[in-house]
Formats: C-alpha cells, structure tokens, sequence
C-alpha cells in the first residue's frame, strides 16, 4: 500500500496488519501465566510492527509478513524480558528445581527421574508433579532467547549476533551457547525431547500433543516444565 507519493502507506498497513500483532499475542499467551495481560503484549506487538515497517527493504527479498512477524514477536520477548512478570513463587520453584536437577546430574551422572527428583526436594511424586505445572511459561523467554524455530524465526539471540556493531567475541560467544542449548537438548529423555520436538518445531498445541502421548494435557504442561528446567540446569552449569 502506497500513498500518492509514492511511499508506504504506515498506517494503512498498521491497520492491516493487526490481526497478526493480536493473533501473535494470544498465541504467546497460551505460554504464559494469568499475571500476563494479552493487551500490553499486543500493544508492545504494534510498536514491533512499526518498527518492522522502519527498517524493511523488499530487496532484502523476505515478504512483509515474514519480517513482521519476526520483529512483532521480539518486541514482545524484549517486553517480557525486562519486566519482572515471574511471581516470587515460581521464580522459587523454578530456581529448586534447577538446583536438584543440577546436583543429581553430578552424584549420578545421567538425568535423573522424576521420582529422584521429587526425593531431592523432599515431597511427593504428586507434590511433584503438581509444582512443574504451577511454574508453567516462566521458561518461555529463556527458550525463545536460545532456540529458532525455523529459518525465519528471529530471536533475542538472533538479533545481536546480527547486529553489525557487536563484539566479535561476543558473537562467538552466542554461538557457543546455541549449540550448547543444542547438546544439552540432545541429552534430554527421548519422551521429553519428542515433546520439545512437536512444542517448539512443529507448533503443536498441548491438546494435539497430549492426542499423540495418550496422556492428558496437564501431564504434557509438567513434562514440558521439567524439560526447560533440565535445559536451564544444564545451560548453567557450562
């Protein structure tokens, strides 16, 4: 869309294009805890779209849409990111679990069970299991920092190491840490690393993958807790 001079039309294409800023937040939202309002996503969304339209270039030869997206989604990340949006109680949790994880790890030299898991923390399997889906979506930043999920995906990550201004040291740094999230998933349970798989590269929905395991959906949201734990414990210990 263009104007009688021949420019972008911004705010017709603003306008145009925030149904995907909207469908965009409420698909992040599904990641996320109740605390998180969809409208501040959304909003934060439409500055990523107008930035998007600052900086595109149709000879770059990527569609508008693609770029969008890319830039809608890491405003959001960014907007998450710097504001403390993770309850103490989570924030908690998350950090015990990590801490279990990462001391088993080292006495047995494998990743350990769930069962071993819930011993270190000194509850029950249940309590256990209860608590990996109460901190459901405090991972979801840490993950998309780390890992694209296809060739058009841009991340927090992505983002600097293309920045034409970074330390070259820096980069090779990221670099390293990529392929470090790469390994550490590589070690994870086969079980878990098949759900990382369907979450992350095919999009599936807790639902659709809960259809695939013949387990409920809550059992899904508590594998998938314990996987980004295990990846955080690993993550940290490099």
């Amino acid at each position: 869309m263009y104007t009688a001079k021949g420019q972008l039309d911004r705010s017709a294409l603003i306008k145009q294009y925030q149904p995907l800023v909207r469908r965009l937040a409420h698909h992040m939202m599904a990641k996320l805890p109740p605390s998180v309002e969809v409208d501040d996503l959304i909003q934060v969304g439409l500055i990523g779209l107008s930035d998007a339209l600052s900086r595109y270039e149709a000879s770059q030869g990527v569609q508008f849409e693609t770029f969008a997206t890319q830039r809608i989604r890491g405003a959001m990340l960014d907007e998450l990111r710097e504001n403390d949006w993770m309850s103490r109680g989570s924030r908690k949790s998350q950090k015990e679990i990590e801490t279990a994880l990462r001391k088993l790890e080292h006495k047995l030299g494998r990743s350990p069970a769930e069962s071993e898991i819930a011993t270190e923390l000194g509850m029950s399997l249940s309590d256990y299991q209860s608590l990996l889906g109460k901190v459901r979506g405090t991972q979801l930043v840490y993950l998309e920092d780390m890992a694209r999920r296809n060739e058009d995906d841009d991340t927090y990550l992505d983002r600097h190491v293309a920045d034409q201004d970074a330390d070259p040291l820096n980069m090779l740094r990221d670099q390293r840490l990529r392929q470090s999230l790469v390994d550490a998933i590589k070690c994870l349970p086969e079980r878990e690393q098949y759900i990382m798989s369907m979450y992350y590269e095919q999009d599936m929905n807790l639902k659709e993958i809960a259809a695939v395991l013949d387990v409920t959906e809550s059992r899904v949201c508590q594998l998938h807790s314990q996987s980004i734990a295990r990846l955080r414990a690993k993550m940290r210990s490099h």
